[in-house]
């Protein structure tokens, strides 16, 4: 022990209680640094703090506003006080979340930024107008609502503008060490995208083998000395991740024990890449983490839950969009005055491989596929018709899938169904594709909100590893958060084609 103690610097007891509360307060942080798992999912603690200190201001200015320009001759008890006050706050929040205010993939410039709080402040509003309507207690005044908006507005403009300043991929990050410099590793230093990083603060690359060949920045190795754990807890180090391209080779156990023990995270690099990036890194994957890795665990009890919400939402959608629906079968049967078919079917693969019909607005010409060839369907793709191209960028053309979805062929979350020619090709060029009809198909995913429009099998495997990450982490927090996010999707036409 003496020898230990002595190689690792622990001298006397003063020094072992030192590390000691220094490992503890370690711990304490790691939740509120970086990401971290809430029901499964990586959420950012940047932007959770930034969500509450927004939904705090707009607590606070409805507050305010409501005091000051709240109509006088309406008689409010205390309950329709809290509700008036609340309600706005409430509302405006999940407006900027459906705007993709809190999504760490954003890379919006000031201009998209503000474009995206204006239309929230709008909808946030326009559903409070509403609801004032139906629930007249709630109701505060005339002049209480344009004032919020205002107040709204202003406040939300200065707190981003702080945020963006001074928080937003500088504060709140995890230290991170890398271990290893070859192939695995350059993995991780080819991540340059601040969306990727924003929750990293890396510091450098540990190599094991000075005379083995480096494939990652020479200016970002680093030198931990006799001791991986000295250097680490001297620099304040979060998490040590395992990016070795061969374990079998003086793989330093005991070290990463003593780092472990420390109050340091050690995590492999597939796990690194799944809370960053939010995906399951296919080129780098190993069987063995699949068989051992969290998730991918049937649930009856949340398979209950997802089908009760699929249920009663779609049912709530369709007699919102009713019109809309209505309005796009008029303007196709219009468009081709009376001669094709207004909705149009086409085989997908469903669950467990289950082939079934999906409905969709038929967008393209009748003649689209008369040689019977299955194709992707392309920019600019000449068989779309001029109202298929707008429904098809409003996603209007998908909204008959609800039926599908009441019918149990389809979820309102999950991986996107794919038309069995693509299916049986995509899976001779991974086998991990079929893994995706473990889950019903969706109308929305995860892989539509992170990959734009797949129109090739190349993007189709790329969208695997989100698909994938769905499958392990999928719950009701999920999927709630991907239909949420599926809004700014929808109104400002990402990924349509």
């Amino acid at each position: 022990m003496d020898k230990v103690n002595a190689r690792y610097g622990r001298s006397d007891s003063l020094s072992d209680n030192r590390e000691s509360r220094a490992s503890a307060k370690r711990v304490k942080l790691h939740f509120c640094h970086g990401k971290f798992r809430v029901f499964g999912h990586y959420v950012h603690a940047q932007f959770l703090l930034l969500a509450l200190l927004e939904f705090i201001l707009l607590g606070v200015g409805s507050y305010l506003v409501h005091v000051s320009f709240a109509d006088s001759s309406v008689n409010q008890t205390l309950t329709g006080l809290a509700a008036s006050v609340l309600l706005p706050a409430v509302l405006l929040s999940l407006s900027l979340s459906a705007m993709g205010l809190y999504d760490t993939r954003q890379r919006q410039c000031l201009v998209g930024v503000l474009s995206r709080l204006v239309v929230a402040i709008v909808f946030g509003i326009t559903l409070t107008i509403i609801i004032n309507y139906f629930f007249p207690y709630t109701y505060g005044g005339y002049a209480v609502l344009p004032v919020t908006a205002l107040v709204s507005l202003a406040g939300l403009m200065l707190i981003r503008a702080l945020f963006y300043n001074f928080v937003d991929g500088k504060l709140l990050r995890r230290r991170v060490l890398v271990l290893g410099t070859g192939d695995r590793a350059s993995y991780i230093d080819k991540l340059r995208r601040k969306a990727d990083m924003r929750g990293v603060n890396l510091l450098g690359f540990i190599q094991l083998n000075p005379a083995d060949e480096s494939l990652v920045s020479k200016e970002r190795i680093v030198s931990p000395g006799d001791c991986i754990r000295n250097y680490a807890v001297s620099n304040d180090i979060d998490e040590i991740v395992i990016a070795l391209d061969d374990r079998r080779v003086k793989f330093p156990v005991k070290e990463l024990l003593d780092c472990r023990m420390s109050g340091i995270d050690v995590i492999d690099m597939l796990d690194f890449f799944e809370r960053e990036r939010g995906l399951i890194q296919l080129d780098l994957l190993q069987p063995g983490w699949l068989i051992f890795a969290k998730g991918f665990s049937p649930d009856m009890f949340r398979a209950f839950k997802k089908r009760t919400v699929d249920v009663m939402v779609s049912l709530g959608l369709l007699v919102v969009f009713s019109p809309f629906m209505l309005l796009t079968a008029l303007a196709i049967y219009i468009e081709s005055l009376g001669s094709g078919d207004i909705l149009y079917r086409q085989k997908r693969v469903g669950r467990n491989g289950r082939p079934f019909d999906v409905i969709k607005f038929r967008s393209m010409r009748t003649d689209a596929e008369a040689d019977g060839k299955a194709r992707w369907a392309t920019e600019n793709d000449t068989r779309v018709t001029v109202v298929g191209n707008f429904i098809r960028k409003y996603r209007l053309d998908e909204l008959p899938q609800l039926w599908n979805v009441l019918s149990g062929d389809m979820s309102l979350v999950g991986p996107r169904p794919e038309r069995p020619e693509f299916v049986t090709r995509l899976n001779h060029l991974n086998s991990l594709y079929e893994e995706r009809h473990r889950l019903s198909p969706g109308v929305t995913g995860w892989a539509q909100l992170c990959y734009p429009y797949g129109a090739s099998d190349e993007d189709s495997i790329q969208k695997l590893e989100y698909d994938l990450y769905y499958v392990k982490n999928h719950s009701i927090f999920l999927d709630m958060y991907i239909l949420i996010q599926t809004v700014e999707v929808v109104l400002f036409k990402k990924g349509s084609r």
